[in-house]
């Protein structure tokens, strides 16, 4: 499969991002960069759009999960899971408004409803009537009014297949994350799962494409295993960016340090596909550091000398917001997003000079 090249129009107009993961990693970049948007400022403040970089914003999301509410719903409605795409479609709405309130919306009890949020029984409904998962992720974008896009990976009802460093095999996204084992290899299962023609034009179009932060093996490798993504994303002009973790995740990336989170994805993306990397330089409080400690979770180490052997650019920033939990600042990571598509936007306009003086 082969992407189109990018139209002359999209070197003109908002800043392209196109943002590869899933879980609450992704769903935090996105809260940041939607206030950015360009919807946002139209509606509520139209003078800041000159002051501030005005974006476009696609999230290309996995679609392996078997956990919770959305494994209920998959074994239950034989539907894609919903979960990861609902957080995304809640991150880029308006936080009070009341249909964002009623997605997020938790039943607490009910037989057969407790567990459950609103937003993934309304995909999940949606997806019965229109009998197709994207265009029922499509609608509820719509009803939502978001700032930005969103697709799911693929529409192929995929499940995660893990080899483990034994040599044993692990099925399903719950299982995978819950292993002690260090984990060799990530597959789909089936292994041959298209993307949608809207990803591979939003990656040819980007300014930018991130992966992360989220977690490594069940959040942003899973993308990079749909036939076709991996190549789109080397061809595309953009600048590629990993937003590397700032913990280890037990049962998935214990002991592992940045270049070894660039290093399982180029080897599961079959190619080198990232030009920058993304890390913190601010060290993290000592009493979450020995809270982590104790679930065998510590700091991701960046081992610069080693990233600049493979070739990549840094970006190190203050990335740390400590709130009883060690996450990634919506608001400093944003702002990363953003200068790198600034480079990306940059860069593919002196492409363009150059071809059209040649």
């Amino acid at each position: 499969m082969t992407t189109q090249a990018p139209r002359p129009e999209s070197l003109e107009g908002p800043l392209r991002i196109v943002l590869i993961g899933g879980g609450t990693g992704l769903s935090t970049l996105l809260g940041g960069l939607k206030f950015f948007a360009r919807p946002v400022y139209r509606a509520e403040s139209p003078s800041l759009a000159a002051e501030f970089p005005v974006v476009d914003l696609s999230a290309v999301v996995t679609v392996s999960d078997d956990g919770g509410s959305s494994g209920r719903l998959r074994r239950d409605f034989k539907v894609l899971p919903p979960g990861d795409i609902r957080n995304c479609m809640v991150a880029l709405s308006e936080d009070e408004a009341l249909l964002s309130r009623l997605f997020r919306y938790r039943f607490a009890r009910g037989r057969g409803l407790k567990g459950h949020s609103f937003g993934n029984l309304f995909l999940t409904a949606l997806t019965n009537i229109t009998g197709d998962f994207p265009r029922a992720v499509r609608v509820s974008c719509e009803v939502l009014a978001i700032k930005g896009r969103i697709y799911p990976s693929t529409a192929a009802n995929v499940t995660l297949e893990a080899e483990l460093e034994d040599g044993s095999t692990v099925l399903g996204e719950t299982r995978i994350s819950r292993s002690r084992l260090h984990i060799r290899r990530i597959r789909l299962n089936p292994p041959h799962a298209a993307p949608l023609e809207e990803t591979l034009r939003a990656i040819a179009e980007a300014d930018a494409i991130t992966l992360g932060p989220g977690s490594l093996f069940t959040s942003i490798i899973p993308n990079l295993l749909v036939d076709g993504i991996p190549r789109a994303i080397a061809e595309s002009p953009a600048v590629k960016a990993c937003f590397v973790n700032l913990m280890w995740q037990p049962g998935e990336t214990v002991r592992y340090t940045a270049a070894d989170h660039v290093a399982a994805i180029h080897e599961h993306a079959d190619r080198r596909l990232l030009d920058y990397v993304v890390v913190n330089t601010r060290p993290i409080g000592p009493a979450l550091l020995k809270k982590y400690a104790r679930q065998n979770a510590l700091p991701v180490e960046n081992d610069l000398e080693r990233l600049h052997a493979m070739g990549l650019k840094i970006v190190g920033r203050d990335l740390v917001q400590e709130a009883g939990k060690i996450r990634h600042d919506p608001a400093a990571a944003a702002a990363v997003a953003i200068e790198l598509a600034a480079e990306g936007r940059r860069q593919r306009h002196a492409s363009n000079n150059a071809i059209l003086s040649a």
